[in-house]
């Protein structure tokens, strides 16, 4: 579980807002974030293909100090050891979610497939805390990063789409397995492994995810791993 917890919070990509490496998680500012990004039907797929969302990352407000021991020994599901990690770690079934509650009243709440779930079981962990007699509110909530995934169906030439697009692409295959290929408009990352699976992250609305997905498609096809046959088909000169 502390596994999955940390891969998690490598993908959230949110700014610095304590000591901890994963208590970057927390934004600095404090803006009310408006209402959820509505999620109508997103545009048409020119791929057909739609990726789905894997895990919201979010965060709020508690408004309040909070004591973390206290939370740790009266609440269910919930874990605390301060010599590792500078929260606690608590967890619901309904919506499935994990939440880091830390000693200012901030907290991280990330497994969620989608923006109302994310919503829902933000509130459920503040009502958590306010049942232990601390005056909780929820507020500031806002929605840090989406996490999505699909599956073109072909083998991909990482080799070669690292090197023609060699200023948004990083590739090294002795230290991990995809290429990294940074978008810059939607501000989007993709791992592209060589299987034909890809995974997005950085978005803070769904529509960035499927826009991303939209636009790296017709590369992805470019760089499509023919099979032995058709490739030596191709490369034999007609007569």
């Amino acid at each position: 579980r502390r596994g999955s917890l940390c891969w998690q919070a490598m993908l959230a990509g949110t700014s610095a807002g304590a000591s901890s490496s994963t208590t970057a998680l927390v934004p600095t500012d404090t803006a009310t974030e408006p209402a959820d990004q509505p999620t109508d039907q997103p545009p048409t797929s020119l791929s057909g293909i739609r990726p789905i969302l894997q895990n919201i990352v979010a965060t709020c407000n508690l408004g309040i100090a909070l004591d973390l021991k206290t939370i740790a020994m009266h609440a269910r599901n919930a874990e605390y050891n301060p010599k590792r990690f500078s929260a606690v770690i608590m967890r619901i079934r309904d919506p499935k979610t994990t939440a880091l509650i830390f000693k200012s009243g901030k907290m991280v709440v990330t497994g969620a497939k989608s923006e109302e779930q994310a919503r829902q079981a933000a509130r459920k962990f503040a009502r958590i805390v306010q049942k232990l007699d601390f005056p909780a509110r929820f507020t500031d909530f806002k929605i840090q990063n989406m996490v999505g995934s699909c599956d073109v169906k072909f083998p991909i030439r990482l080799e070669g789409l690292a090197y023609k697009h060699s200023h948004y692409s990083s590739y090294e295959p002795e230290l991990f397995p995809g290429l990294i290929y940074r978008m810059v408009q939607p501000k989007i990352v993709l791992l592209i492994f060589v299987s034909g699976k890809v995974v997005l992250t950085g978005g803070k609305v769904r529509n960035e995810i499927f826009s991303a997905f939209e636009q790296i498609y017709p590369v992805l096809q470019e760089f499509r791993k023919l099979p032995a046959a058709a490739a030596a088909t191709a490369l034999t000169p007609a007569t």
